[in-house]
């Protein structure tokens, strides 16, 4: 990175995430959000809501959000980046319409956008750049100028993103019991996603066979299993899993699911599980839910010793990451690129969605790629 910490052109940056209820009235309204359009009767979203019922109606997600909020400030001043930092959501408050407005009125004309998702595919990514032209498209109706956006790239492999998890599974082995903990297996965990959006996911060029969605996960994994073989000596065995399938059961979906996964194993003589959710940047319902409730229930049921490792969240090294992602964007903005950082085979994702990239079943605008009336 350059010695100075010239973010120029960009005068903010915007911290885009999911959103997630704060109480118990927040759940319905919460999941109306994130269904819009569905048409699923309000008795089915009570029902779906019990899992965020059971922790208080209260999602982790924006505590985290918020703590990942002030780590991002206090090491953009620690380093001398003079660069504002907002924070908006998709299906709760604050949510990223309100969020852009407040960022126009504050002057704020060229933004970069960083998502706490860090792989590609249409819910982890296109979709987040339609909420976006939507958001904006409504400043204009407002008859506010919207300001100019572009979003940091992948940073699934960068060095803030992945060393961290590995740290997680070399302290969630550390926590085995001494006489299983050589023959662990680690379980890599990320969210399912229909076997059509995986094959999509990524440019063009990447389509097919589970798409980037599948490869850069694998990358990643490979990589932190690496890196906990050097630093215990151990080769543990490890699989790429699933989780939090939502949908109708006669589409197909990527597995296996982590708890049939843990049963497979279990069956296969293996003494312990590491469940290391490299597909979320912090713990919200469906690691809290779906891995420390549901799969933890599943493991103590087959009698099987399991882990469950940590999530990057506000870890200095991630703020770092994004500080880093900034830098690297604007410097190439300004035409002096540096060297982007990444581990791992595949090298540093793409700046710019191409046309095609993670497409959506029927075309909508998406703010902050190639084909984008806000890039």
């Amino acid at each position: 990175m350059p010695d100075v910490l010239d973010a120029t052109p960009y005068d903010a940056l915007l911290l885009l995430s999911f959103g997630g209820p704060e109480g118990p009235d927040d759940v319905v309204p919460f999941l109306r959000n994130v269904t819009r359009g569905r048409d699923i009767p309000e008795e089915r979203l009570k029902e779906v809501g019990q899992h965020y019922f059971l922790f208080g109606g209260v999602s982790p997600i924006n505590g985290q959000n918020r703590a990942l909020l002030e780590a991002l400030r206090a090491d953009f001043a620690g380093h001398g980046l003079d660069l504002p930092v907002y924070w908006g959501n998709r299906n709760w408050a604050p949510y990223l319409t309100d969020t852009l407005r407040e960022m126009v009125r504050d002057g704020r004309r060229r933004v970069l956008v960083v998502t706490t998702s860090a792989y590609a595919s249409y819910s982890g990514c296109r979709q987040y750049r339609e909420n976006l032209a939507d958001a904006l498209a409504a400043l204009a109706a407002e008859g506010l100028e919207p300001p100019a956006v572009d979003k940091l790239r992948h940073y699934f492999n960068h060095p803030g993103f992945v060393e961290p998890m590995a740290d997680g599974v070399v302290r969630a082995l550390a926590e085995l019991p001494e006489e299983v903990r050589a023959g662990a297996h680690i379980a890599f965990c990320t969210h399912s996603i229909p076997v059509s959006a995986a094959d999509t996911s990524g440019p063009p060029g990447d389509h097919g066979d589970g798409g980037a969605y599948v490869r850069q996960h694998l990358d990643v994994a490979r990589t932190i299993a690496d890196a906990v073989r050097e630093r215990t000596g151990t080769d543990h065995p490890w699989r790429l899993v699933y989780q939090s399938r939502s949908g109708a059961p006669h589409i197909p979906w990527l597995e296996p699911d982590i708890c049939d996964h843990l049963a497979e194993r279990r069956e296969a003589g293996v003494p312990a599980v590491v469940m290391a959710p490299i597909g979320f940047v912090s713990d919200h319902m469906e690691v809290l839910y779906d891995l420390d409730t549901e799969a933890t229930a599943k493991a103590a049921e087959l009698g099987l010793p399991v882990r469950r490792s940590a999530t990057v969240g506000d870890d200095p090294r991630f703020a770092a990451a994004v500080r880093d992602l900034v830098l690297e964007r604007a410097a190439a903005e300004r035409g002096t690129p540096v060297t982007p950082c990444a581990l791992g085979a595949l090298g540093p994702s793409h700046d710019l969605c191409p046309v095609g990239c993670c497409p959506a079943r029927a075309p909508r605008p998406a703010a902050a790629g190639a084909d984008s009336p806000y890039a």
